[in-house]
């Protein structure tokens, strides 16, 4: 079995060779729907009937980083009275794309609109003429998918050419405390999604531990703050029930059957790939909270990730306040 995370450009290689070769996979910390259709699957609503034979994945969607976006957005437009106009910066590689397609969709739905300049190729280092347009268009909001160096050049470019929306929303970037370190205070109040927190109300299906016995290992083992890609916990416990579940935990097809029936509760929450709710054969969609970075002293970086918004995910309890970008 192999077990993959974090980003099309590392999990889709790897599942599409696994699937090619016939090898069980689990995969985590990729949007579904870039993982889905690089597989040969239509993420389409109604559409996504085609089923991988051995590998699987649990994670987020463009869909829930939209509603979590949203409900953030309808908040601080509430608050100030925006134009409901949002900045889109979204690269030609496989999360820009499915965001551009699935967006869209969302954004009109809420009475937003999107004001997307043309696919950009990964690594541009002059933002000028985005930032020009989202300026002339009284974009109060801004969204995101780039990888992270390029979002630290545009967003202190965006900075100098005084474009500072009401509301940041950002994905794919400043998922990491360590991340914050480049941006200084332009980081301040700027969202994004969380996926894992430790307040979250999860325990660990093989010993019982809770995120937050979890988060607090992991900072008493490295002396480093919790960081979301703990969730990936979940990607062995599922591999366990796989295992245990086969009658023959050395039959690759046996183990890979096993997989599409695993239903555990878990530290990345409830995972049950048997469910006629999930979006597509193979996925789990899991839900997130909106969160923010504010100036934090008690952390070595000097930020922390609050949790501001929990429309999607009422359980997880907020640790902060949702605050504008540009206060």
């Amino acid at each position: 079995m192999i077990l993959t995370s974090s980003t099309p450009e590392t999990v889709v290689p790897v599942s599409t060779t696994a699937e090619k070769l016939g090898t069980p996979c689990i995969c985590g910390n990729v949007p579904w729907q870039a993982w889905y259709s690089n597989l040969g699957g239509n993420p389409t609503p109604g559409k996504s009937t085609f089923k991988p034979k051995w590998t699987s994945m649990y994670f987020l969607g463009v869909n829930d980083l939209a509603l979590a976006f949203i409900a953030m957005w309808d908040r601080i437009h509430k608050q100030l009275g925006t134009d409901k106009i949002a900045g889109c910066t979204f690269p030609n590689d496989d999360d820009g794309n499915a965001f551009r397609a699935a967006w869209p969709i969302f954004a009109k739905q809420a009475g937003y609109t999107l004001i997307d300049p043309p696919p950009y190729t990964d690594g541009l280092t002059n933002y000028s003429s985005m930032i020009d347009t989202f300026k002339s268009n009284n974009c109060d909001f801004f969204t995101n998918v780039p990888l992270p160096p390029d979002f630290n050049v545009m967003w202190k470019q965006a900075a100098q050419q005084g474009y500072k929306p009401a509301l940041a929303t950002v994905a794919k970037v400043l998922l990491f405390p360590s991340d914050v370190q480049a941006l200084g205070g332009l980081v301040q109040n700027v969202a994004t999604d969380a996926w894992w927190t430790p307040n979250m109300p999860w325990t660990s299906s093989l010993t019982g531990e809770t995120c937050q016995q979890l988060a607090a290992a992991f900072t008493s083992a490295t002396g480093e703050p919790w960081v979301q890609s703990l969730s990936n916990y979940s990607l062995f416990e599922t591999a366990y029930a796989a295992f245990t579940a086969a009658s023959d935990p050395h039959d690759k097809a046996d183990v890979a059957n096993a997989l599409f029936n695993v239903n555990i509760t878990g530290i990345a929450g409830q995972l049950n790939w048997a469910s006629s709710k999930n979006p597509a054969p193979g996925v789990v969609d899991t839900p997130c909270v909106g969160v923010q970075w504010k100036a934090d002293t008690s952390n070595k970086y000097g930020y922390s990730m609050y949790v501001v918004d929990n429309t999607l995910m009422s359980n997880v309890p907020l640790t902060g306040d949702l605050e504008p970008t540009n206060k």
